[in-house]
């Protein structure tokens, strides 16, 4: 594909884009496979591929220390990444951008660095009651260790967050706001922007999950105000074990490192270590190279398409997908905010999630099924899990007439 970005929605031809990604020229059970757990993870484009086999091939070296060629090589295509991200999302500086292996280990960063600092006894954690394990466990883990008190923003039935109830348990003690800007489980976009104003009034810092938001729609972390935004690649068209973590740089100077050993060291002697600078600081170790340069890859391939264009087509196809599968006897929507992302999850009268999710897999259906790693949306709605369609931009109509048919056929199937 050519570098520059499409800028007419109405020029993109969305067949020769879905043509570029390989595994969904295949069949699965003898049917041609219909992709929709995008929100689990995505698939990667042949460009990213081509880019992952190309530094396997002839680049391949460790980064950072070493002065030969290759090594200098391999560390110039790995940094790029981060000057792509620092574009891509709007971060101030190139320092701002830390490199980890997912968005869980960037929330686990963030509450075992910053929250073993500042957070001491009756410190509260705002968390919603949508939030992915990953933005729970974390904090709970912390506000054990440091005595911090973990406060829940609840949500009514259609999946919308209480935002009442959200400025009523904000405090003066509250210390951060952890939120996710998309909700994985029900596509739930929340009001982040409200949020982070709100807990700025209080002198809280605020973290937003995004695994669910950038690969979907254009984020800028300077016009949001965030203090940390957390992502992963593998969500994004990218490889997996790769994420990454905005943070403010002021922020960031003043947190220890969450990890210790290589790359991330000044100087080390028996009596003291002292620490690297920003970025660098946060990434011991050697890094999974290829998937950051594969990252960079992905970003590239999104540009350009054009995240506006994503989020449009997206748009369509949800609003596709949601009288489709409105139309269908028997079958229940789960999370009906007021605005939404492309997911759909549902259930169907009398049949377990699992159960449906195993013969929609003959039909080459491949959802999601159980809880989402959202124990408590399920909770809350009092239901074990739901079946979940997560659409992404090379998906097409027909992917959805598909899934409603197999849906069908599941019916009559459990009759």
């Amino acid at each position: 594909m050519k570098t520059a970005q499409i800028d007419t929605y109405s020029t993109i031809n969305w067949k020769t884009i879905r043509n570029q990604f390989p595994v969904l020229q295949q069949e699965v059970n003898g049917k041609p496979l219909v992709y929709l757990d995008n929100g689990a993870s995505s698939q990667m484009p042949q460009p990213v591929i081509d880019r992952l086999n190309a530094y396997h091939s002839n680049e391949h070296a460790n980064v950072h220390r070493g002065i030969h060629s290759l090594s200098q090589k391999a560390t110039d295509a790995y940094e790029a990444t981060r000057e792509k991200v620092k574009d891509f999302i709007n971060a101030g500086s190139l320092e701002e951008v830390i490199f980890t292996t997912g968005t869980t280990d960037s929330i686990n960063l963030v509450a075992h660095s910053y929250g073993r600092t500042y957070l001491k006894e009756g410190d509260e954690i705002i968390v919603s009651q949508m939030e992915h394990h990953a933005n729970i466990v974390p904090w709970q883990m912390i506000a054990e260790q440091t005595g911090a008190v973990l406060k829940v923003i609840p949500m009514d039935e259609n999946g919308n967050l209480m935002m009442d109830a959200f400025h009523a348990i904000l405090s003066e003690k509250t210390a951060i706001v952890a939120i996710i800007h998309v909700s994985n489980a029900l596509g739930t976009i929340n009001p982040v922007e409200e949020i982070i104003e709100a807990a700025h009034a209080k002198n809280a810092v605020v973290l937003i999950d995004g695994a669910q938001s950038v690969p979907h729609t254009k984020v800028d972390v300077q016009a949001l105000d965030a203090d940390f935004y957390t992502f992963s690649a593998h969500k994004m068209c990218g490889p997996t074990g790769f994420g990454i973590l905005y943070g403010k740089k002021e922020l960031l100077n003043k947190i220890p490192p969450y990890r210790g050993g290589g790359d991330m060291i000044d100087k080390v002697t028996f009596e003291k270590t002292t620490y690297n600078d920003l970025p660098h600081k946060f990434e011991a170790g050697t890094p999974p190279i290829a998937a950051g340069i594969g990252l960079g890859a992905a970003i590239d391939f999104l540009n350009e398409i054009g995240m506006d264009n994503i989020a449009h087509r997206e748009a369509e196809l949800l609003e596709y997908a949601t009288k489709k599968l409105s139309a269908i006897e028997g079958l229940r929507i789960v999370g009906q905010a007021n605005q939404k992302a492309s997911v759909i999850s549902f259930l169907l009268d009398g049949i377990h999630p699992t159960d449906a999710g195993t013969i929609m897999d003959k039909e080459g259906i491949a959802v999601r099924t159980g809880h989402h790693c959202a124990q408590p949306v399920m909770d809350y709605y009092n239901i074990p899990g739901t079946l979940r369609a997560s659409i992404s931009f090379y998906n097409n109509e027909d992917d959805i007439d598909r899934l409603a048919e197999a849906i069908i056929y599941t019916k009559e199937f459990f009759v």
